[in-house]
């Protein structure tokens, strides 16, 4: 059963950047907030980035209204009861993303695929929300998801893997993204390797032993990285970055995962990175 139309459970970064994506692949897709305002914004979100590619000569303008014309926007998760695929993109808090995969549940057809987004969440804890945990996977695009070619797409003790082939055929045959597989374990394959390291960053400089502009100098000029640590920490989200955290420390019980103490009172002082204008650097 092929995929044609697609539905997004969130409008913030993620969620606008995976719609937009979808959009441009031609593919039918409604983007879902919890009120009529966020919506609105999701789409002013989706027509910047497109204005921006346009600009950049990334997009021509007839390809932008073609993929414009292929959204729709709502603030009732009723509209994806018809949807072959529904991917949830919200913040990372077990309760909320269990929360919308019961009602997804009761709204989705028989055979749609749901599929969370999340970077570190266990997804077999998330799919024991429904009654249909055989067609529960992660999908977890990267951010910018516009930019970024990777999606990985994770399955369950219980996953049916013909589900799991649809959503990784889908994912690179019709979204062009690359595709690799990993089973639920926190963090799957790229931030199970990639998050002691900037917890080690952010060490490093709750330690003193190098300026935030040092450590993230030393590691784009030594090792080729595009972004250094500290900032790729701010692009993240500081918040999204102690979800993580936690969830690999309850995962792995090993002092490597846990969240250095700076990190957690980033967040309580409201430092989260880009999206707040403040995190390790100043946005402002």
């Amino acid at each position: 059963m092929s995929i044609e139309k697609v539905g997004i459970v969130g409008g913030g970064q993620m969620g606008a950047g995976i719609a937009e994506v979808c959009a441009k692949a031609g593919v039918d897709t409604i983007v879902v907030e919890i009120s009529e305002d966020l919506a609105a914004a999701a789409r002013s979100r989706i027509e910047g980035s497109m204005e921006k590619a346009v600009g950049r000569g990334k997009l021509d303008e007839a390809e932008r209204d073609v993929a414009l014309a292929l959204l729709g926007f709502a603030a009732n998760r009723s509209e994806l009861g018809d949807r072959d695929l529904i991917i949830e993109a919200v913040v990372e808090r077990e309760d909320l993303k269990r929360e919308i995969f019961a009602d997804l549940d009761a709204i989705a057809g028989p055979d749609a695929i749901l599929a969370t987004n999340t970077s570190s969440l266990p997804v077999t804890r998330i799919a024991a929300a429904t009654s249909r945990p055989e067609s529960v996977i992660g999908m977890h695009f990267f951010n910018p998801a516009t930019v970024m070619p990777l999606v990985e797409i994770v399955s369950t003790v219980v996953s049916d893997e013909s589900v799991v082939d649809r959503a990784a055929d889908f994912t690179r045959d019709r979204l062009g993204k690359t595709v690799v597989r990993a089973k639920d374990r926190a963090g799957f394959i790229v931030n199970k390797l990639l998050c002691p390291y900037l917890f080690e960053a952010i060490r490093m400089y709750e330690e003193g032993f190098a300026s935030r502009e040092d450590i993230d100098a030393a590691m784009v000029n030594g090792t080729g990285y595009p972004m250094g640590p500290l900032a790729l920490c701010d692009l993240i989200g500081n918040d999204t970055m102690l979800a993580v955290a936690d969830a690999f420390s309850e995962e792995y019980q090993d002092p490597r995962y846990a969240a250095p103490p700076l990190l957690r009172r980033m967040v309580e002082a409201g430092l989260l990175g880009k999206k707040t204008g403040r995190g390790f650097y100043d946005y402002s």
